[in-house]
């Protein structure tokens, strides 16, 4: 059972991920790398991989999912609810404060340059996170191909995301069976 102290320092951590989350749930994984993966080593970047496809294919908001399961893995179901709630906190603020005063920030110069300049900052986020996955996404050599093939089957062909994820859960059981059987069930790259 999770002392009241593993519990307050996620409600702590995911209340400051809340106050930075901006640009979706990629942002919060990239943030999760930074603090649970090479700072406190909590957790793998295999893992993180693992908690976010997982949350990405459940109802709801992903970011929000990533946060239950990494906090129901580190703390039980409490540490779960704590690192949501954490989560959500900020930004529900945020809303509501916005909300309260759109109408006085909508035409502000300021207000849509700082916005464009959030937005902008938002990409290299984004796209440190997605290299930092690739590590764990890639145990076999032939992943490389398979996520070359669904990127083009999404992008060219316009294939549903159902069916990209159904030919990754085919292609990755092929692939990890042909790795097993022939004694490299821990080959990575």
């Amino acid at each position: 059972m999770a002392s009241k102290g593993q519990i307050l320092t996620l409600f702590g951590d995911f209340l400051k991920i809340g106050c930075f989350t901006f640009g979706g749930g990629w942002s919060i994984v990239a943030q999760m790398h930074s603090l649970y993966v090479e700072k406190r080593h909590t957790i793998t970047g295999e893992e993180l991989l693992d908690l976010a496809s997982v949350a990405k294919s459940l109802p709801g908001v992903m970011i929000t999912n990533v946060a239950m399961l990494y906090g129901h893995r580190a703390a039980g179901i409490l540490g779960g609810f704590a690192c949501v709630i954490g989560l959500a906190i900020p930004p529900m603020l945020i809303l509501s404060a916005i909300t309260f005063g759109y109408s006085m920030i909508e035409s502000n110069p300021w207000v849509m340059a700082a916005m464009s300049g959030i937005r902008a900052a938002i990409v290299p986020i984004i796209i440190s996170a997605a290299v930092n996955m690739i590590h764990g996404a890639f145990r076999f050599p032939p992943c490389y191909l398979i996520a070359l093939l669904t990127f083009s089957l999404y992008l060219f062909w316009g294939v549903s995301c159902v069916w990209l994820v159904l030919i990754g859960v085919a292609a990755g059981l092929l692939i990890s069976e042909f790795y097993e059987r022939r004694g490299k069930g821990n080959a990575v790259h």
